[in-house]
């Protein structure tokens, strides 16, 4: 099993601690890539049109001027700097060393920065979006498309793919050549089924955590379907190929 993540809009920038090295992430061979993107965005992130090269608000002002200090920053296990819907509902920030070690088998965050990632692996809190055009780079999910198939398509020989990511992330890379369920959340309320975002990164970050702190590893797409099963609130589970839909009350 191969659990596939967006990375979180929300980050806690750690305290204290070294800076990242891009050598002892997970994928090494990314490092160049990853150097690039980031040189990029620490040039961007101190110029003038800074705001709106990043596409973000007055109001992130402070994180976008923390990308101009990206390599000095401290860096901490991903699973504690991203802090979104997603995470807080899989309580990555409380995995023991163990559960991380069992993550960094299981899991891949894709990253506008980074690539991909190990929930293990050590790295600074930064604003970047996948669906953003990054100076002289251009689109990054276009930018990282020639990188991760060959980095992430022997990660996932023979394993089912459990993909919980947004759309802009899916764009940077699609798995082939293995069973993949696309998980979709939908919300059952006097009697009608809607689609609803926020629950469905919170329902997806429930999967995680079950998938990850479980024994035994997810084989195949029934044995995911059974994880499902087992969460609370979800009324009913419907597996069909390449997707995976979970239906959760109220």
């Amino acid at each position: 099993m191969l659990i596939l993540l967006p990375p979180s809009e929300g980050k806690t920038a750690p305290a204290d601690g070294t800076a990242v090295e891009l050598d002892a992430l997970t994928h090494p061979d990314l490092a160049s890539a990853r150097r690039r993107v980031g040189d990029a965005l620490v040039k961007v992130s101190g110029q003038r049109n800074a705001l709106t090269a990043l596409g973000v608000g007055p109001s992130l002002a402070s994180e976008v001027e923390r990308n101009t200090r990206l390599w000095d920053q401290p860096a901490d296990a991903a699973a504690r700097v991203y802090t979104g819907v997603l995470f807080e509902a899989a309580q990555a920030s409380t995995w023991s060393d163990g559960t991380l070690e069992r993550a960094a088998e299981r899991v891949r965050i894709i990253s506008a920065l980074w690539g991909a990632v190990s929930p293990a692996d050590r790295i600074p809190a930064y604003r970047l979006s996948m669906s953003t055009s990054l100076g002289r780079i251009g689109p990054l999910a276009s930018y990282w498309r020639q990188h991760l198939a060959s980095e992430l398509s022997h990660v996932a020989d023979g394993r089912v793919i459990v993909d919980c990511r947004s759309s802009s992330y899916v764009a940077a890379w699609r798995p082939s050549g293995a069973p993949l369920l696309s998980v979709r959340v939908e919300r059952e309320l006097n009697g009608k089924r809607t689609v609803v975002s926020h629950m469905a990164k919170h329902t997806r970050g429930l999967l995680t955590g079950a998938l990850v702190t479980a024994d035994a590893v997810a084989e195949s797409p029934s044995d995911v379907a059974d994880a499902a099963r087992t969460l609370d609130g979800v009324v009913d589970v419907a597996l069909a190929p390449a997707e995976l839909t979970i239906v959760v009350g109220g």
